[in-house]
C-alpha cells in the first residue's frame, strides 16, 4: 500500500516549483491562480527569492503548500494514495491532495493559518528546541516539571522530539534535558512556540476559517497529527485540524500506525526529503521515495 506524505515548514528552497511551472500548463495555471488568491506574486518569491524572503511565515507556508499540491495535481493518475499524512502545515496539503478540501480553499486556509500564527508569535517571546537522544517520557516529565509554558510539540522519530514554549521555560528545560543525558537540546531558529498552548489565539482565528470551509469525503484516509490514526469522516477531520495548532504533531505514531495498517511505500510530495529520513528512522525497512511527475 502506498502512503503519500507531505512536508511542513522548513522544507522551502529558492527555485521550488519552477520545474513544474515551466513544464506543465496545468501547473502554470494553478500558480497564476494562487498569485491572484493571495494578492501578491508568490511564484516570483518561490522561484527567485532569497532564503530570508522564503523564511517569512506568510510566504513559507503557502509556498510549501503550493509546491506539494500542484505536484500531486500534475502527477495525475500516477498520484494514487491508499493513505496520506502531512507534518504540521503538510496536513492541509494532504487534505487538498486527497480531495477533502478544494485547492483554492486549502490555499486560503494556509494563508490564514500563517498570518494567525505570526500574530500569535508576536504576543509573547517564544521558541522551540530539538531534543536528541532521550526517550519521550523523560522529555515529557521534564517539560511537566519546568515552570512556565513548555510542552512536547513534534514527535518526529524515536530519540528526536521538539519542545515548544516561552523562551525562559525552553532555556530552563534545555538545561534540565542536558543534565538528564540528552545528546543535544538545541534552541531552533523559529519565531514562535508552534503546537503549544501559546498558539491559542491562532487556533481561534483558524477555527473560524475552517468552520466556513467545505470538507468532503476524502479519496483515502488521512492519518492526522492530533490522533495519529486513520480518519475519513469530514467533521472529525475538521475538528482535528482545528486542534492541531495547540496540540503535538504525532508523526512517529502516525507512521507506525500507517505501517501497521499495511503501508509498504512512503512517497514524499513536495520540497525536500526530511520526511523520508524520519520514516527511515522510525522503521529502517520502510521503502521511501520522492514524488515525481
Amino acid at each position: 500500500m502506498k502512503a503519500y506524505i507531505f512536508p511542513g515548514q522548513g522544507a522551502q528552497f529558492t527555485g521550488m516549483g519552477m520545474d513544474l511551472y515551466e513544464s506543465s500548463a496545468k501547473a502554470k495555471d494553478l500558480f497564476t491562480h494562487a498569485n491572484e488568491v493571495l494578492g501578491f506574486d508568490i511564484t516570483k518569491i518561490m522561484f527567485e527569492g532569497t532564503a530570508d524572503e522564503l523564511k517569512e511565515t506568510n510566504v513559507t507556508q503557502p509556498a510549501i503548500f503550493l509546491h506539494s499540491t500542484i505536484l500531486a495535481e500534475v502527477m495525475g493518475n500516477s498520484f494514487a494514495p491508499d493513505m496520506v499524512a502531512g507534518h504540521s502545515l503538510g496536513e492541509i496539503s494532504a487534505l487538498t491532495a486527497n480531495r477533502t478540501i478544494a485547492f483554492t480553499d486549502g490555499l486560503k486556509l494556509v494563508h490564514t493559518r500563517a498570518l494567525a500564527m505570526q500574530k500569535a508569535c508576536e504576543i509573547e517571546p517564544s521558541t522551540m528546541a530539538a531534543v536528541l537522544g532521550l526517550e519521550d517520557h523523560i522529555v515529557e516529565d521534564i517539560c511537566k516539571n519546568t515552570g512556565g509554558v513548555v510542552v512536547a510539540a513534534n514527535y518526529n522519530c524515536p530519540g528526536q522530539l521538539v519542545i515548544s514554549g516561552d523562551v525562559r521555560a525552553i532555556d530552563a528545560a534545555c538545561e534540565a534535558l542536558k543534565q538528564a543525558g540528552a545528546r543535544r537540546a538545541l534552541v531552533l531558529p523559529v519565531g514562535g512556540a508552534f503546537h503549544s498552548p501559546l498558539m491559542e489565539p491562532a487556533r481561534e482565528e483558524l477555527a473560524a476559517a475552517i468552520e466556513n470551509t467545505q470538507f468532503t469525503e476524502p479519496a483515502c484516509p488521512i492519518y492526522q497529527n492530533v490522533t495519529a490514526t486513520a480518519v475519513t469522516n469530514p467533521s472529525e477531520i475538521r475538528k482535528n485540524l482545528i486542534s492541531q495548532l495547540t496540540a503535538p504533531v504525532k508523526w512517529t505514531q502516525s507512521v507506525q500506525n500507517m505501517i501497521a495498517n499495511g503501508a509498504t511505500h512512503f512517497i514524499e510530495v513536495g520540497p525536500g526529503n526530511v520526511l523520508q529520513g524520519l520514516v527511515k528512522k522510525i522503521d529502517r525497512d520502510a521503502n521511501t521515495s520522492k514524488a515525481e511527475v
